[in-house]
């Protein structure tokens, strides 16, 4: 918190460890409910589960904004792309219930990067299962605000832990970078990412 030589909003990534809430996945598809209920985290309380399986004492920030996860996502043009995506894997009622979530959101540039027909694929009808499971490993449950992250591993929605790394003033989720942090919804938070996140079984098939 005292290093000056690193930017306000990683200031406040390096204070915390990974805070994940396990609040009940409101709209979730049954697939949901098992990962959920088979995930060990606790309720997002004062006391909250963090990296590395250590606890430490925080108050959670409010999230004080009135637009869902899904209605931010629509309404900023570098999220066409992930809107699309969370449309064609029905995702979109889910992200617009209750939750809280955290969505580590790509960018378009970031959907374009992945190699040339991939993105094309997922879209098809047919590999709508794959499509889902790619974007449920963005999706941690709770409202994971960047007041306190460390280096450790974050279970997700899909179940593959994601691994953040806190180093040389730079914060990166599963080889991501978080480009920006603590988007506030009514339902979560969003942290924007460069990089679209991928299981390893799922690159496999």
């Amino acid at each position: 918190m005292k290093n000056q030589n690193v930017p306000s909003w990683i200031k406040q990534l390096t204070g915390f460890a990974g805070v994940i809430g396990a609040s009940a996945l409101i709209g979730f598809p049954a697939w949901a409910h098992h990962i959920n209920s088979n995930t060990n985290v606790a309720n997002v309380t004062p006391t909250q589960q963090v990296a590395g399986n250590a606890k430490t004492a925080a108050s959670p920030a409010p999230i004080a904004a009135t637009k869902d996860i899904v209605a931010i996502a629509s309404g900023d043009p570098q999220f066409k792309t992930l809107t699309k995506a969370l449309t064609v894997a029905g995702l979109v009622p889910t992200l617009q219930g209750k939750g809280p979530f955290t969505v580590f959101a790509p960018t378009d540039a970031a959907f374009a990067a992945l190699p040339k027909g991939t993105l094309d694929d997922l879209l098809k009808p047919a590999n709508k299962a794959k499509l889902t499971k790619i974007l449920t490993y963005h999706v941690v449950s709770g409202a994971v605000l960047s007041t306190s992250l460390k280096s450790g591993d974050v279970p997700t929605v899909e179940k593959t832990p994601l691994k953040v790394v806190v180093s040389g003033g730079k914060v990166t989720v599963g080889g991501a970078n978080v480009v920006k942090a603590d988007i506030k919804a009514s339902n979560g938070v969003i942290h924007v990412i460069d990089k679209v996140l991928i299981p390893a079984d799922a690159a496999k098939k």
